[in-house]
C-alpha cells in the first residue's frame, strides 16, 4: 500500500488533473479555442517524443529514482506556473506561462508514468501467481483518477487558476515523497553503452519481437484502439450533431465509460483467479467487438452511451490481461524500454483516428466505425487464436 498503491494514486491524480485541467486552464486564461487545442497538442506531442528517453532512463537509473525526480520536477514547474499566473492573471505573460506549462508537464508526466508502471510490474513479479491482482488494482487506481481528476480540476478552476495548480503541485510533491518508499527496480549494467535517444525504443521493439505472445496481444489491441480512438474523436460529432444532445452529454459518455471500466476491472480480478488469462481475454474481446459494432448502429443517445461504456469496460479487462502478461514476460532489465515501445504502438491509432474523423463526412461516420469494428474483431480473433495454446496465457 505505502510503496506501490499510494504513490500511484498521488501520481495518477496529478496526471489526470494536469492532462484534462491544463487545457481548461488555457481556455479560462486566454479565452482562445485555438490555443486550447494547441495546448492539448503540446501536452501529447512531447509525451510521444519522450518515450525513447523515458524507457531507457528508467532501465538505467531505476524506477524509484526517475519517479521521484519527475514528480519533483513537475511540482516545481506547477508551483512556478501558479506564482506567475497569480502575478500576471491575463495577457501575453499568462498565455506564454500556460503554454510552457502544458509542454513541461507533458514530458515530466510521461517520465513519471513509465517509472511508476515499471515499479508496478516489479510488484507484480514479486506477487507471482497473484500478479493479475496487482495489475487490476493499479488499473483501478488509474480509472478512479480518470473519473475524479477532470471533475476536481474543473471545480478547483472556479476558485482561480493558481488554486488548481497549487493542488496539483501538492499531489506531485506527495508523489515525489512517496516515491522514496518505492522498491528499486532492476537496472541495466553500468558498462552498457548509452546509445542514441531512440535506442530504448529499438531495444523495446526487439524485445516485443522476441516475445510472440506479447507481440500478438499488442497487435490485436492496436487494431482495437483504432475503433476506440475513432469513437473518442468522432464522439462530439455523433452526440451533438447526430443525436442532437449538448456538449455536456459528450462528457457524460466518457464518465459512464470510466465508471463501467472501474467495475469491470474489479470483476476481472476475481474472474482471473478462477479462469486464467486466456478465457477472460477471449470473453472481453467478444464483448468489445460486439459493443463497438452496436455503438456504430445505435439508434439513440442512451443506447450509444451504454454501448460505449460496455466497450470501454471490456477494453479495461483486456488491459488487465496485457499488464499481467507483460509483467510476466518482459525481462526486468529491459522493462522500461519495452513498456515505452508497447505504449507507443498502442497510441499510434489515435492520431490516425483523428485523421479519419476529419476526412469523413459526418453522415458516413457510422460506416467507418462499423468497418473499424470489423477490423477490431479480426485483430482480436487472430491474436487470441494464436495465443490459445501459449503457456504464458494458460498458466
Amino acid at each position: 500500500m505505502s510503496s506501490i498503491y499510494l504513490p500511484r494514486t498521488a501520481d495518477a491524480l496529478a496526471f489526470a488533473m494536469s492532462t484534462y485541467g491544463i487545457p481548461l486552464l488555457v481556455l479560462a486564461t486566454t479565452g482562445s479555442a485555438v490555443l486550447t487545442g494547441a495546448a492539448f497538442a503540446l501536452e501529447w506531442i512531447p509525451r510521444l517524443a519522450a518515450f525513447g528517453w523515458a524507457g531507457s532512463i528508467v532501465d538505467r537509473r531505476g524506477a524509484s529514482v526517475v519517479f521521484h525526480l519527475a514528480s519533483l520536477g513537475r511540482a516545481l514547474a506547477l508551483a512556478a506556473g501558479a506564482v506567475l499566473l497569480y502575478l500576471y492573471p491575463s495577457g501575453a505573460a499568462a498565455s506564454v506561462t500556460v503554454m510552457v506549462l502544458a509542454a513541461a508537464t507533458g514530458v515530466l508526466t510521461e517520465f513519471s508514468y513509465i517509472a511508476v508502471e515499471t515499479a508496478g510490474a516489479a510488484a507484480g513479479r514479486r506477487a507471482g501467481p497473484r500478479a493479475h491482482r496487482v495489475q487490476a488494482a493499479l488499473l483501478g487506481i488509474d480509472q478512479t483518477a480518470t473519473l475524479a481528476g477532470p471533475a476536481l480540476a474543473g471545480v478547483l478552476l472556479l476558485a482561480g487558476p493558481p488554486s488548481m495548480l497549487a493542488v496539483v503541485t501538492v499531489l506531485s510533491l506527495l508523489a515525489a515523497l512517496l516515491a522514496l518508499r518505492t522498491p528499486p527496480s532492476p537496472v541495466a549494467p553500468a558498462r552498457a553503452p548509452k546509445g542514441r535517444p531512440g535506442a530504448g525504443l529499438v531495444t523495446g521493439w526487439r524485445t516485443i519481437r522476441a516475445l510472440p505472445a506479447l507481440g500478438w496481444l499488442v497487435a490485436g489491441l492496436t487494431l482495437s484502439n483504432l475503433s476506440i480512438g475513432l469513437l473518442q474523436a468522432a464522439g462530439p460529432v455523433i452526440v451533438v450533431q447526430h443525436f442532437g444532445q449538448s456538449t455536456t452529454a459528450v462528457g457524460l459518455v466518457w464518465s459512464a465509460a470510466a465508471a463501467a471500466t472501474l467495475v469491470a476491472v474489479t470483476v476481472c480480478r476475481f474472474a482471473l483467479d478462477r479462469l486464467g488469462l486466456w478465457p477472460v481475454g477471449v470473453a472481453c474481446s467478444v464483448i468489445a467487438s460486439l459493443a463497438c459494432l452496436a455503438a456504430a448502429l445505435a439508434p439513440d443517445y442512451l443506447s450509444y452511451l451504454v454501448m460505449v461504456a460496455v466497450l470501454m469496460a471490456a477494453d479495461g479487462g483486456l488491459a488487465v490481461v496485457l499488464r499481467t502478461l507483460r509483467s510476466r514476460l518482459i525481462p526486468p532489465e529491459a522493462f522500461g524500454s519495452t513498456l515505452s515501445a508497447t505504449i507507443l504502438i498502442l497510441l499510434l491509432p489515435f492520431p490516425l483516428a483523428g485523421v479519419l474523423t476529419a476526412l469523413t463526412p459526418p453522415d458516413a461516420l457510422g460506416h467507418v466505425i462499423t468497418a473499424c469494428a470489423a477490423l477490431q474483431t479480426l485483430g482480436l480473433f487472430c491474436a487470441f487464436a494464436r495465443l490459445r495454446t501459449d503457456p504464458a496465457l494458460r498458466a
